[in-house]
């Protein structure tokens, strides 16, 4: 193990768990390569909520220790907050923000606007390498989530390591949209006011407790390879492919879903207590 530092995380740990042994100064190269580290070995998961743990401390021992000591996943607060960490001891200047999904909401940009239950963060590089605009980072959005740094700037299309995404304004927000085989779709709605803590930790704690929450009735898991997406619902299994393919597979039991979650998203299923009966009760519900 490695120093841990007043945050509370090892940094050492960290670059292991994520795979990266490249340069740590606060740079747009550094930070690009552990966007593309922490999105393809750290994965999106809701295996706490799903099974009644409520996911509150979002301090930097308790991230840590499930993240990268237990080599579990999480979802945007967990992801988000811990790599705020990472990269707040590595120099960058790092606001958390909060967001509103509306990505696969019916209604769309025209319907109620939902809660705000979402985190990215707005990244400042130091010194000449700050530029005009901060960098928007999100490594917490699951399926569609950026596996590039893009800039904080409107009606521009930006390429990442997947697809193109453009940030375009929204009244008083700003809008995040990607390209995909059916055209622009919108992801969410944020602004770039900073959210303290506390604003992290009772969205976090109303995604995993509410018993409506798509964390809490049904189980969702993903990551990233350089050529595809893997996404997890339930018992339906896709990937997406970079140059447009998808495939579909369809798990038939609970013991093929376990099986899935531990070889095609590394997590230690084994040690979860009360999952396999959970995914049980969730594919004969």
């Amino acid at each position: 193990m490695g120093e841990v530092s007043e945050s509370g995380v090892d940094l050492a740990a960290y670059l292991d768990r994520i795979g990266y042994d490249g340069a740590t100064e606060p740079t747009a190269d550094t930070l690009a390569a552990l966007v593309i580290g922490h999105t393809s070995h750290i994965p999106f998961e809701n295996l706490d909520p799903l099974c009644g743990v409520p996911v509150i401390d979002l301090g930097p021992a308790a991230l840590s220790a499930k993240l990268v000591t237990d080599r579990r996943g999480g979802y945007c607060y967990e992801h988000n907050t811990l790599l705020r960490y990472v990269l707040e001891q590595l120099g960058f200047g790092v606001d958390a923000l909060g967001a509103r999904v509306v990505w696969g909401n019916p209604e769309g940009l025209d319907g109620p606007p939902h809660a705000e239950t979402h985190q990215a963060l707005a990244v400042r590089l130091p010194g000449d390498d700050a530029g005009d605009d901060p960098l928007l980072v999100d490594v917490g959005f699951g399926g569609q989530t950026l596996t590039s740094p893009i800039r904080l700037r409107p009606d521009v299309v930006q390429q990442t390591r997947h697809e193109d995404y453009r940030i375009r304004e929204h009244g008083r927000a700003h809008l995040l949209e990607t390209r995909l085989p059916n055209g622009w779709t919108p992801l969410y709605t944020f602004t770039t006011e900073p959210r303290p803590l506390i604003d992290l930790q009772v969205g976090s704690w109303y995604v995993s407790t509410y018993p409506e929450s798509k964390f809490v009735t049904g189980l969702s898991a993903a990551i990233t390879t350089a050529d595809a997406r893997w996404n997890l619902r339930g018992r339906h299994l896709v990937m997406h492919h970079r140059d447009g393919r998808t495939e579909r597979t369809r798990l038939d039991s609970a013991e093929q879903v376990l099986e899935v979650l531990a070889e095609r998203f590394g997590l230690p299923v084994s040690g979860i207590a009360g999952l396999a009966a959970r995914v049980a009760e969730m594919l004969d519900s």
